[in-house]
């Protein structure tokens, strides 16, 4: 789909399950060298073992983006097994639904930790790396709950609409680095964690409230995700690219 993806080096975290593991089989489809980094260290050995066919190569970094020494010492592994870093996709998140009232403070923290803080210090990192290497591309994997907000979600909602602006904020200081930021913010997304829950009574009322009347498949983020990634947007920096069947623009 994008040539120039073939011999790029990415680092994309939370790539153990769900979008991060599609992104990265995506990525070495396209002939890109990925560092799949995760926590669950057998579950990246098994997405490269399954990889292995593809054009690009996928290679294991465990990385726990809620330590800023992990994510530095992740960062620096991926840099020396790719030979340097061209790409980093800011994916590792976490959503534990919770009414606000009955939150407590390490379920706040958790959220925020992971979400926003994590991703602001795995961006530093590749930046500083990007930067002595000619430039780069952070592609932050948002949500559309970062622009409208759902009940029993508000520091996953919260944390979003922080990487949002944080999006934008660095694409403003590190245009000078030849670093873009952009992010993605997908709508609803069927996965195998959340498949049964959309099959329900429940599930599929929220789907009639997108103007589409579905969800997305993992399939649909594939365009939007791999320009973000190329040099097709080369001059795309500070852009949030919302994904989402129209859900944003739907009526209140």
């Amino acid at each position: 789909m994008f040539e120039d993806l073939k011999g790029k080096r990415v680092l994309v975290t939370g790539a153990s399950s769900g979008l991060g593991a599609h992104f990265v089989r995506l990525l070495a489809g396209q002939g890109a060298h990925v560092a799949a980094a995760a926590r669950r260290h057998d579950r990246l050995v098994a997405l490269a073992h399954d990889c292995a066919a593809l054009p690009g190569k996928v290679v294991p970094v465990v990385l726990d983006v809620a330590s800023v020494e992990a994510i530095g010492a992740g960062l620096e592994e991926a840099r020396a097994a790719l030979g340097g870093l061209d790409v980093l996709v800011n994916n590792a998140g976490i959503a534990e639904p919770a009414r606000a009232l009955d939150l407590d403070e390490a379920q706040w923290d958790a959220h925020l930790d992971v979400n926003l803080k994590g991703c602001f210090f795995a961006a530093q990192g590749a930046a500083r790396i990007m930067s002595q290497g000619g430039g780069g591309a952070i592609v932050n994997i948002a949500s559309i709950l970062g622009e409208r907000v759902a009940a029993s979600v508000a520091p996953y909602a919260v944390a979003k609409a922080g990487l949002i602006q944080m999006t934008k904020a660095l694409a403003l200081e590190w245009a000078r680095h030849k670093v873009r930021v952009n992010a993605l913010a997908p709508g609803y997304v069927i996965t195998d964690l959340n498949r049964d829950f959309f099959a329900t009574d429940a599930g599929k009322a929220l789907i009639a409230r997108i103007p589409m009347r579905r969800a997305a498949d993992l399939t649909d983020l594939d365009g939007p995700f791999l320009l973000l990634c190329a040099d097709a947007s080369r001059f795309m920096s500070g852009a949030v690219v919302a994904v989402d069947g129209g859900h944003l623009v739907s009526g209140l």
